[in-house]
């Protein structure tokens, strides 16, 4: 079942997760170089086809930790992947206006314009999806449809993986330029030409703040699990079939080295928060603002029912507008097996 492995290939997004720390840490390379296995960041490779398998997990021997909007993505266009672990860490999901639009609350949204980033050109639009996620679940809560509301499309050429991410010393670079900009429906807003948009994560509250705009609704904040499900809640922990089938041994080497990660961070909060703005290209104090104080406990990957749940009801969202080609049974996605071998062998350590 186990076979030497010459590279592994590793992903992560710009959001905190077990996997990020366990890179910067030093750690992933280390656990295995025990195994005489180098690692390489794809979204740093020249070659664009590699850097696309961020979004469509074409790659083999790679492990991703990050949104699950690629990752169902791919599973449901044919990818033979299997998820061997979920995290879920809560962000900030606002909805946001104008103080002058008049739009305090999310029922205040009908037939008021929003904002929607369109990138066509990419294999998925994970940044088109969420948005539609945040504002069904906005809406859903005050008894109202997307149909309320009009989308305004702000679209976007060229995909996510055009230009190469640099980065330095295993630290996250994931500033890398698109072609027009970051937030166009931000600059909409901003000039006027729709009422309300979604951002997220530490960017989120950070150009909130900068620019005076309403925070409509943070669906992040809500107490109803399914409702703060989106993109990054819960993340997956996803890699190949191929190296589970061939490289088992390397797949267990992962997980361990991220749940490593995660507890460090829950004794390190102060180190955790400089950890995180390095991920996130933001500082300490926006992700405060974006992921709460205790950011360093949320960093937990399982396989948590909650999360099992909240996946599958994500899935089922994707498909109903149309974002993958199916939906598809997430139990089976999941293979379990790494998770138990780490805590067997901790189980007979204690033993």
């Amino acid at each position: 079942m186990t076979q030497p492995l010459d590279t592994l290939w590793y992903t992560r997004c710009p959001v905190p997760t077990g996997l990020g720390i366990a890179v910067q840490k030093g750690w992933l390379e280390e656990i295995l170089g025990t195994q005489g296995t180098a690692i390489k960041s794809l979204r740093e490779s020249t070659s664009q086809a590699v850097r696309e398998s961020h979004f469509d997990h074409s790659l083999h021997n790679s492990v991703r930790h990050g949104g699950n909007i690629p990752a169902i993505w791919a599973r449901a266009s044919g990818r033979a992947t299997r998820v061997i672990g979920l995290s879920w860490a809560d962000e900030a999901q606002l909805i946001l206006s104008l103080p002058e639009s008049g739009i305090k609350t999310a029922r205040d949204l009908k037939d008021r314009r929003f904002g929607l980033p369109d990138w066509s050109n990419a294999q998925i639009d994970f940044t088109r999806a969420q948005a539609i996620r945040g504002l069904e679940n906005a809406l859903r809560l005050e008894g109202l449809e997307v149909k309320d509301v009009e989308l305004v499309d702000y679209h976007q050429h060229g995909t996510f993986s055009d230009e190469v991410v640099q980065s330095s010393n295993g630290l996250a670079g994931f500033g890398g330029r698109r072609h027009g900009g970051q937030n166009p429906e931000l600059t909409g807003l901003l000039r006027g030409e729709v009422d309300a948009v979604f951002l997220k994560g530490a960017q989120a509250v950070q150009l909130a703040q900068q620019f005076g705009l309403h925070t409509v609704i943070d669906t992040g904040a809500h107490p109803e699990p399914l409702v703060r499900s989106n993109n990054g809640t819960p993340r997956t922990l996803s890699v190949d079939q191929h190296l589970l089938d061939n490289h088992y041994g390397t797949a267990v080497a992962i997980l361990a080295a991220v749940l490593r990660a995660e507890e460090w961070a829950w004794g390190h909060p102060d180190d955790t928060r400089r950890y995180l703005a390095r991920e996130t290209n933001s500082s300490e104090y926006w992700v405060t603002q974006a992921y709460g104080e205790d950011a360093h406990r949320r960093l937990r990957t399982d396989l948590d029912e909650r999360s099992i749940h909240a996946l599958q009801d994500f899935t089922d969202f994707l498909r109903r507008w149309n974002f993958i080609p199916h939906s598809f049974d997430v139990r089976e996605w999941i293979d379990p097996r790494p998770l138990e071998t780490l805590r067997d062998a901790a189980a007979q350590r204690a033993g």
